[in-house]
Formats: structure tokens, C-alpha cells, sequence
């Protein structure tokens, strides 16, 4: 019995010590040009050039990011189908009890890779010229306004729904499949107000075509410093972060989940992939692979309050 234990230890060793023998494929729940789809298509580049091997992007959007994570879920736990996911997951989780997969019991947390504000964004021509004035107009026309998400219980989504409810007024979401066509009915003046991720909503501030009225950190964002908190503008409590990180099938071999997520670490950890990130309007989320596997559970149960103290039916 030894003998065959120590036979399949060797085995498995050798294994990982080869990860990986082929193409790795990454999946994400979320519509090209989002910002979670362009911060895991940095990772994935980054990532073929550190493994010397083909690592690709799979888009499976739709339904918050959930049709990804159950394909992931439920795929081979070999290492070479990952999940890409942000905190729709874990909102998923403490708010949708009916999901055909359980995201604690059937993934397992690698790796963060970010961390970061969102941006409050309307078009340039909209009335208001800060969030102040944005609430009071909304308070002025209660229900009439409308505001954007990337799909129902995303991070975007929840952060608008917490704009709202400490400002204390009404406005009618609509969501899409993805972060890029959100902004994209901001600009064209269909929707009033969209709280994008940074690489979505970064870019299209600098170069004139929205206009930026906060972010949703307590303390301004490096990259955008011209930019005021939505807490230094009459609600001091407000704060929301947009993370990012990987997820592999739960029965992932635990010492090749830890090789993965090591690698990934070394990854971030090189000057070049820091640029990158960064230029993408993203801040770094640092964190070992047991640091991300005890903030997975504690995300859900903190999004499961929120959920509840705010009656959202996210069905």
C-alpha cells in the first residue's frame, strides 16, 4: 500500500513539475471589451510567455458570469480549464441559491490578480457635473433616470444599487452582457449613469468621450487623481472595489493548484505584467493563495448582507 501511495505521489510530482504540457484555457462570463475580460487577456499573454505555452481566452458570457463559472465548474480538474471571475461570483453566490453549481463547494480560489475602483461615468453632455448633482437630479425626477450594469448581480450592479440606497433615490437598472456595450449607451446618451470598471471607463474619461463624476474607493485613484471619491461628495460611507481573480474545478490537486497559483504570483511579480495591468487602469490585489481562499467565503458572506439589508431580488 505504501509502495502505491509513494508510486502516485511520484507520479503526481512529476506532473506538475511538467504543468503545463498544453494549451491552458481561460474562461470568462463576461462580453469582449469588459473589464474583466481585458484584465484576463493581460493575465493570459503574461501568462504564455512566463509558461512558454499557449494560454487563451474563452468567452462564455451571459446570466452575471455564471454560465462561465458552471462550465468551469464542471470541467475537467486537470489545471487546463481556469475561471477568470470577479465579485459577481461571490454576489452570485450569496444571492441566487438556485444556481445549477455551488461556487464554494465546486471552485477553488488560486489567485487574485486585482483590485480595483469603479468609475461613475455619464455623457459628456449630461446636466450633471458631479455626483452631488447627479443625486439631486435623480431626487428631482424620481424612477426616471436610468443606470447601467454589465449584468444583473454584478459588481457594477451592486455598486449602483449602494449608490442609490444611501442617496436615497430611485432609478431604473438596465443590464447588458458586458461592460463595453454599457458605456456605450452611456456615451450615446441612452443611459444616464453607469458605475464602469476602470478599464472600461478610464479611457473613455481621458479621451473626452464620458465624463468621470467619482470613484467608488475612499481615497482617489492614482490613476485618475482629478477624479473625487463618491464619499467626498455627501456620502462619506461609500465604498465599493472591483476584484479580480482565478478559480480553478474544486478537485484540482491541491499541490498542482498551488504550483498554479505560484506561477501566477511570480507573474504579477514581473515588471513587465505590473505595466501592463496598471496601463489597463487596474490596481494590483496581492495576496497568497490561502490569503484568496479565506477572502473567497468571507466576500460571500459580506455580499450575502448587503443582499439582504438592501431587499434586492436578483433573480
Amino acid at each position: 500500500m505504501r509502495l502505491i501511495v509513494a508510486a502516485a505521489f511520484f507520479v503526481a510530482s512529476i506532473a506538475n513539475a511538467q504543468y503545463p504540457a498544453k494549451p491552458v484555457r481561460v474562461m470568462v462570463g463576461y462580453a469582449a471589451g469588459s473589464s474583466t475580460d481585458i484584465v484576463a487577456r493581460v493575465m493570459a499573454d503574461r501568462l504564455s510567455a512566463y509558461w512558454k505555452q499557449s494560454v487563451y481566452v474563452e468567452t462564455r458570457a451571459g446570466a452575471a458570469g455564471n454560465l462561465a463559472a458552471d462550465a468551469a465548474a464542471k470541467a475537467a480538474a486537470d489545471g487546463y480549464t481556469l475561471l477568470f471571475a470577479q465579485n459577481g461570483l461571490a454576489i452570485s453566490a450569496a444571492a441566487l441559491p438556485n444556481l445549477p453549481y455551488n461556487a464554494e463547494r465546486d471552485l477553488v480560489p488560486l489567485a487574485p490578480v486585482a483590485a480595483t475602483p469603479h468609475i461613475l461615468i455619464v455623457a459628456p453632455e449630461f446636466p450633471a457635473k458631479n455626483a452631488r448633482e447627479l443625486i439631486a437630479r435623480a431626487k428631482a425626477e424620481p424612477g426616471k433616470l436610468a443606470y447601467a450594469s454589465s449584468g444583473v448581480g454584478n459588481s457594477d450592479h451592486l455598486c449602483g444599487e449602494l449608490f442609490n440606497l444611501m442617496a436615497g433615490i430611485t432609478a431604473v437598472h438596465v443590464p447588458y452582457k458586458g461592460g463595453a456595450p454599457a458605456a456605450t449607451d452611456v456615451m450615446g446618451g441612452r443611459i444616464a449613469y453607469y458605475f464602469a470598471g476602470m478599464p472600461v471607463g478610464l479611457p473613455l474619461h481621458k479621451a473626452g468621450k464620458v465624463r468621470a463624476l467619482g470613484v467608488s474607493s475612499k481615497a482617489r485613484f492614482a490613476g485618475a487623481p482629478d477624479v473625487p471619491t463618491i464619499a467626498e461628495q455627501g456620502l462619506p460611507q461609500y465604498e465599493a472595489t472591483l476584484w479580480q481573480g482565478f478559480f480553478a474545478p474544486a478537485a484540482l490537486e491541491p499541490r498542482l493548484a498551488a504550483k498554479i497559483a505560484a506561477d501566477m504570483r511570480a507573474t504579477l511579480a514581473l515588471p513587465e505584467t505590473r505595466e501592463k495591468l496598471q496601463g489597463a487602469g487596474v490596481s494590483l490585489f496581492e495576496a497568497s493563495h490561502e490569503e484568496f481562499k479565506r477572502f473567497f467565503p468571507a466576500e460571500i458572506a459580506k455580499w450575502r448582507e448587503v443582499v439582504k439589508k438592501a431587499n434586492l431580488k436578483l433573480e
